[in-house]
């Protein structure tokens, strides 16, 4: 064990508290090294200054304020330097020298963190930051406000975009159009195309097309079949034939099966099952194969135009096929038919079937067996089927609550259909425009006329949106009613909000007439509208 450091040690550290750091720092303050009479009689001999650094670990360590390995800095001599002050800095933000043998100032602690600010020079010859000159400042300025209004307008054009406003979004976009520095690209006119097309604005669509060409943006396979599709949502199957007979003709814009299949749906809706078979046809000349998509479309179209034998022949193709497999939207299509032909017991059988190829349900398939049992009144298997949706952690959504509602109306039991109303908004469901249609009809079967001005009224409260089918629904109440007055008001109001009238909307209005012999007011609706009014109606 080293022997104890000599006692003529420590009063220089209780003076200086630094140990050897006490010395220089004196001979620094009186110059030239020179030391005082005091000092003098301190001084260690000579043994005790050049210790060996085992000899001096048995000096009590002080707390020190670095990182391991940040200090001591190794000395000239070899050995370590003397323990450092506190310091309020970290190494290299603040440089620590003699001026004419003095030691550097000390710093004042500083509050923000290293590279925050920039540092400046202690020095005579350093200078603080120039200003920009004021028209470069000004240009500076201008760019800068120049690109937020650009993010600004664009993120406006996204927003009219995503919530449908078609007008909006055109408006904005040639706002666009009209700044230097926005160029539109692919994308902005495959969305406004899209958006076009679902608003049931093909021509204007159109001509968005043709004015991207003009602007030199080539036309792709996909922007193609979006303006095909705006063309088949307003049921202009030509104009979409035509187009498609464009895009054979351009060799970098050929036409997949997802064009095909957004044609085909077209010719579906409109029951042009030669044009379907023709397009089939095509596809195979062209070595493109339909996948599941298509053939669902098309299984969903003969269903229901009501030819079987044609919806058979092509489930077992999908079934034997090893590239368009049926999944669940094509037990969906299957289920729903048989569900609203009233073929339980097919249903049953078809379900089964899916199941044994692998294919599970999802919440839409079993609210498919709720509505079709419900409407059959089974009502203990409807029971089952919620309560096995209940036990699978499959969830009870508005759908579900409707057929139950709907299954209830067309019974007729108010009270099943009220209750099921009340706990559908316990369980914090939001109902929806059928929801409604369903407690009108119910409540108009049941005679209590009250409760359907109740629930019209609840309707307007909750922002349930009034479409034709809502509007239908206030019509036939009122008929069975025997009010016919009010039945023209809802009218004239459906008119008023611009909610076009469809062929079960003058059914209702012709049949009350006629129940009253009012032929000349069923006369005036034929000259209102002589194709949903047809003339024999008029005549009878």
């Amino acid at each position: 064990m080293p022997p104890p450091a000599p006692r003529l040690l420590r009063p220089g550290l209780g003076m200086s508290g630094r140990g050897e750091a006490g010395v220089s720092s004196a001979a620094g303050r009186y110059g030239g090294g020179r030391l005082t009479p005091p000092q003098e009689k301190r001084r260690p001999p000579p043994m005790q200054e050049r210790r060996r650094p085992s000899e001096s670990s048995e000096l009590p360590e002080r707390k020190r304020h670095w990182k391991a390995g940040e200090f001591p800095v190794p000395s000239a001599g070899g050995r370590a330097g003397p323990p450092q002050e506190k310091r309020h800095w970290k190494a290299g933000s603040a440089g620590g020298g003699r001026d004419g043998g003095r030691p550097a100032p000390r710093q004042e602690k500083r509050h923000w963190k290293a590279g925050e600010f920039p540092a400046t020079s202690i020095g005579s010859d350093s200078k603080a930051a120039r200003t920009p000159l004021k028209n470069v400042k000004k240009r500076l300025d201008a760019r800068a406000d120049a690109k937020a209004w650009a993010c600004t307008v664009t993120e406006a054009l996204a927003d009219r975009i995503n919530s449908k406003n078609w007008k909006e979004a055109l408006q904005v976009f040639e706002m666009l159009k009209e700044q230097p520095f926005y160029h539109p690209k692919e994308g902005t006119y495959m969305k406004l195309i899209v958006l076009l097309g679902r608003s049931g604005q093909a021509a204007r669509a159109h001509q968005l097309f043709d004015e991207m060409r003009q602007q030199g943006c080539e036309p792709t396979p996909e922007l193609y079949t979006a303006l095909i599709g705006a063309y088949c949502r307003s049921g202009l199957l030509d104009e979409a034939l035509q187009l498609l007979t464009e895009m054979k003709a351009s060799p970098l814009c050929q036409p997949d099966v997802y064009t095909y299949s957004t044609i085909i749906k077209a010719c579906v809706d409109e029951t042009r099952f030669d044009l379907v078979d023709a397009m089939y046809k095509d596809m195979a000349e062209r070595l493109i194969s339909p996948n599941t998509v298509t053939q669902n479309i098309v299984l969903s179209g003969y269903g229901k135009a009501g030819r079987l034998d044609d919806m058979e022949r092509v489930l077992s193709d999908m079934l034997d096929s090893t590239t368009c497999k049926p999944d669940v939207w094509t037990m969906n299509i299957i289920l729903s038919l048989f569900g609203n032909m009233g073929q339980v017991e097919a249903m049953e059988r078809w379900y089964e079937k899916f199941r044994s190829y692998g294919i599970e349900p999802e919440t839409r398939t079993l609210n498919i067996l709720i509505g079709a049992y419900g409407k059959k009144r089974m009502y203990d298997k409807m029971s089952a089927v919620m309560e096995y949706m209940r036990k699978l952690a499959f969830p009870w959504t508005t759908a579900t609550y409707n057929n139950v509602i709907e299954a209830f109306a067309e019974a007729g039991d108010a009270k099943n259909m009220e209750h099921t109303f009340n706990q559908m908004r316990s369980e914090g469901m939001k109902p929806d425009t059928k929801t409604f249609c369903c407690l009108i009809n119910g409540f108009s079967k049941a005679g209590l006329f009250h409760k359907v001005v109740g629930m019209v009224k609840l309707a307007e409260r909750l922002d349930v949106p009034a479409n034709t089918s809502f509007h239908n629904a206030i019509l036939e109440a009122c008929a069975k009613a025997d009010d016919l007055v009010e039945m023209e008001r809802v009218f004239m109001h459906m008119k008023h909000k611009q909610c076009d009238p469809d062929a079960m909307t003058y059914s209702i209005l012709v049949e009350a007439y006629r129940k009253e012999g009012m032929t000349d007011k069923i006369y005036t609706l034929h000259q209102e509208n002589p194709t949903l009014v047809p003339t024999d109606l008029v005549m009878v």
